[in-house]
């Protein structure tokens, strides 16, 4: 989001409620947002990862709880939540409710998804070298969300 400050208006990415959810990873943190949210005076978005027919999981669509629980542990979909209301009252307005990822488990997880199996299957080269980059690509995300859960804001 980009956005410009005129004069006294607040920019639009400090004005907005965001969440990033998962309900087989975590039900309490679900709700939680979702409190939060409707409470919220301004706009809201809570982004919920759902695992669906296309994803392929090898271990069928009968265990989706299971594997947004799996998504969450091994880094692939962190939990947080950022609440601008905090910022006004000298809080952190961010928060990550991720554990540290079991990254050993990352690669695992997307195997086991056929969406990505078909590419290893069919590319195994091309694959590994994906499967990394995307494993870094979370680590990087993840390193971010704990710069920004760690910044101080009371002063």
């Amino acid at each position: 989001i980009s956005c410009s400050l005129v004069g006294s208006e607040m920019c639009i990415r400090d004005s907005v409620y965001v969440a990033s959810v998962s309900m087989g990873a975590d039900k309490n943190q679900l709700i939680k947002a979702m409190v939060e949210a409707e409470s919220y005076h301004g706009p809201s978005l809570i982004i919920a990862y759902a695992p669906c027919i296309n994803h392929g999981l090898s271990k069928g669509m009968g265990k989706t709880q299971q594997e947004m629980k799996l998504a969450v542990e091994c880094g692939y979909w962190p939990l947080y939540r950022y609440n601008p209301q905090l910022a006004e009252e000298g809080k952190n307005p961010f928060m990550l409710d991720s554990k540290e990822p079991k990254w050993e488990e990352f690669q695992d997880y997307l195997k086991g998804e056929v969406r990505f199996a078909s590419v290893a299957k069919q590319y195994p080269a091309e694959a590994a070298d994906l499967f990394a980059a995307c494993e870094e690509m979370a680590k990087k995300r993840y390193a971010s969300y704990q710069r920004m859960a760690a910044m101080n804001w009371g002063e």
